[in-house]
């Protein structure tokens, strides 16, 4: 992998994780039972909002290492698609006053895709334990 290549997967995957891993972060604050209470009130089941909660929080810091790169990204995509199906498709690209637009989840999907296809770099701890990787 080239070095400017490596650099823009690092600062994809960082900045990936640290955005899901704050968000999980608030999720943990406001209360698990408060965002599965949540996830209910949008149709949604309320264990969804567990799930949704864990991967945000342990897959952001997962991402950052670089531990898991193609797994996390892969369930940070379903995440997204679900959040822009369910909740944001609704309100347009931009949304209105009282809902963001799915802009901001389609850029972090764009992320999450183009780190599943890619995996995690030259600096991700997922290369010790991908032999084919570890040495290229």
């Amino acid at each position: 992998m080239r070095l400017n290549t490596a650099v823009s997967v690092l600062i994809l995957r960082i900045v990936l994780g640290v955005t899901f891993m704050v968000h999980g972060i608030m999720k943990f604050t406001m209360g698990l039972d408060a965002v599965a209470g949540m996830f209910a009130g949008m149709g949604l089941p309320g264990f969804l909002g567990y799930a949704v909660s864990v991967i945000e929080l342990v897959g952001g810091a997962a991402m950052i290492l670089g531990l898991g790169t193609r797994v996390v990204a892969f369930l940070f995509a379903c995440v997204m698609v679900g959040a822009i199906v369910t909740v944001k498709w609704s309100v347009g690209f931009v949304g209105n006053e009282e809902v963001a637009g799915y802009e901001f989840d389609l850029a972090l999907l764009a992320i999450s895709v183009s780190l599943l296809l890619t995996g995690g770099g030259r600096w991700a701890l997922d290369r010790f334990f991908d032999k084919e990787e570890h040495f290229s």
